[in-house]
């Protein structure tokens, strides 16, 4: 049977029109960075260039490859790399960087099921599919290997001599480009994808010169005796910026239940260590600033968790959320992703149900408990999910992971139903805590991993790189209640919380409250802690 084809072509031009397609589609917003900076009207010649030397690298790229791979192999993974990636820049201004890569990696079913709207299957069928059909209906000349070879090095040549002319004609604005608008290359498509997913993978197939167990604190104990035993929670916030709680100012009531606590301090100027929870989440916990955090290293490191356990206290983390980060990986873990576990699910299973049977555990341990609940709160772009609809108080609400299908005020009004659920969970969690007042001096900590774009110049969601990265990605909430019994100076603390700070201050203004004494140096470095114990000053 003779196999259907549109028409013959060779390799060579098979490379350059698919290429052509994957710069003219799947670059919208790379170009429009381009034209806010060097608008077409004055730089017509610069703009023509640039557009060659984005061509070329990828014939670059694709001409290597070929020479080992069938070219009909490499187009459609590019074709579906770049309409992938394409999607979620131009729809949410999203950046495919390494920390994206590992998010991608990292995620679970519903979190990706959430992302798969009917706009995104439409695009790699429109961007990747129906181009790969195209690549398998045209039939390629064959050559010997030898001559293959040398057709896609002279590919290459070309391409090489297209940059070459092309840096050298407009040297000036190609410096300029290079030097002073940096961030412009991170929206290349699928240049910077595929650079991104490069340096993940050689981060974690590098071998480690030590991959020993890395010892931060030798020595950890706690000063309480039996009749000052501490109860704390720590409630490890998803997505929630800051400026969307009424606590901190915001002109819509999302916290109508912690406005009425006594003994609750905001931090309104807490900043994160990162844009996504598969960087925040380690670092908070870890005793490394945001300037010198490693993922990978903060894995193999012990992290505040891991200390407090070793000074006596029992540490449970329970997770409604993807996973612990590695943070929990020492300590006793308890997913409560399933209905099995969680009591509390209908459209999905809900944080509140974290809380249940923990009186139990509670009423079980000897000494002092830290536990850390970690919330599947406001993660988007599902923000409808995050809720029950008793809690859907502002309307009309966006009701689709599709974000472009909703006006802007019906996103923000989901996402602030959501935290007007977390306000409830806060609210349980305190009420717990209370009843507890009698046999522990008690604490909660609510701290947010990392902000939300909600649509603020053209951006969604998050995982921006920081140093791009808006307010509304880093700005988080730190919320504190302390109960009757709590040693924490209230005044003071409240100044403390006026003044700037950042998840860097965390670890050790755990180990600070916990009065948890260890054996590592003093730092000049080390941050001030949060919270001013009373009779310090």
């Amino acid at each position: 049977m003779k196999k259907l084809s549109f028409f013959n072509c060779s390799p060579n031009l098979l490379i350059i029109a698919t290429v052509l397609f994957i710069v003219a589609t799947g670059n919208t917003t790379f170009f429009e960075q381009v034209n806010s900076v060097y608008p077409w009207q004055d730089n017509q010649g610069f703009i023509i260039a640039l557009t060659l030397v984005v061509m070329s690298v990828l014939t670059i790229i694709v001409s290597c490859f070929s020479i080992i791979i069938p070219v009909r192999i490499i187009l459609s993974v590019l074709l579906l790399f770049s309409a992938s990636a394409g999607y979620f820049t131009d729809s949410f201004g999203t950046i495919i960087d390494n920390v994206m890569i590992q998010n991608i990696v990292e995620t679970n079913v519903d979190e990706a099921i959430d992302l798969v709207s009917f706009e995104f299957i439409l695009n790699i069928f429109l961007f990747a599919i129906l181009p790969i059909i195209c690549l398998y209906l045209v039939s390629i000349d064959k050559y010997s290997w030898k001559i293959n070879s040398w057709l896609q090095i002279s590919n290459t040549i070309i391409a090489l001599g297209v940059v070459t002319i092309s840096l050298y004609i407009f040297s000036a604005q190609f410096t300029n480009f290079f030097r002073e608008h940096k961030p412009l290359r991170f929206y290349l498509n699928p240049i910077y994808p595929i650079y991104s997913t490069g340096f993940f993978v050689k981060e974690i197939l590098e071998p480690q010169e030590n991959n020993d167990f890395l010892m931060v604190i030798n020595a950890a104990s706690g000063t309480d005796d039996k009749s000052h035993k501490k109860l704390y929670i720590v409630i490890v916030g998803e997505t929630v910026h800051a400026g969307n709680l009424s606590l901190n100012g915001y002109e819509r009531e999302t916290t109508p239940l912690l406005a009425q606590r006594n003994n609750l301090i905001s931090f309104d100027e807490f900043y994160a260590c990162g844009t996504s929870t598969a960087i925040s989440v380690p670092c908070m916990f870890s005793f490394e600033n945001r300037e010198t955090f490693d993922n990978k290293k903060a894995r193999r490191t012990q992290n505040v968790l891991d200390v407090i356990a070793k000074a006596g206290v029992s540490v449970l983390w329970r997770d409604n959320n993807s996973n612990s980060k590695g943070v929990a990986d020492r300590v006793e873990y308890q997913n409560f992703k399933s209905p099995e576990v969680n009591s509390i699910c209908d459209l999905e299973c809900r944080d509140i149900g974290m809380l249940g049977g923990l009186q139990r555990y509670i009423d079980e341990q000897e000494g002092s408990v830290l536990i850390v609940l970690h919330q599947m709160g406001n993660h988007g772009p599902a923000y409808y999910k995050r809720y029950p609809k008793d809690y859907e108080k502002f309307t009309p609400a966006c009701q689709t992971s599709e974000l472009s299908a909703c006006e802007t005020s019906e996103i923000v009004n989901a996402y602030d139903n959501a935290i007007l659920y977390t306000d409830n969970f806060i609210n349980e969690t305190i009420n717990l805590l209370e009843e507890n007042n009698n046999n522990f001096e008690t604490a909660m900590f609510y701290i947010g991993d990392h902000g939300e774009s909600l649509g603020e110049n053209g951006l969604y969601l998050h995982g921006m790189p920081y140093m791009l990265a808006p307010e509304e990605q880093t700005h988080v909430p730190l919320i504190a209640w302390f109960g009757s019994s709590s040693h924490i100076d209230m005044e003071s603390t409240v100044k403390q919380s006026k003044k700037k700070n950042s998840h860097d201050a965390f670890s050790y203004s755990l180990l600070h409250a916990l009065n948890i004494s260890t054996d590592m140096p003093i730092s000049l470095d080390e941050p001030s802690p949060l919270f001013v114990m009373q009779g310090e000053e």
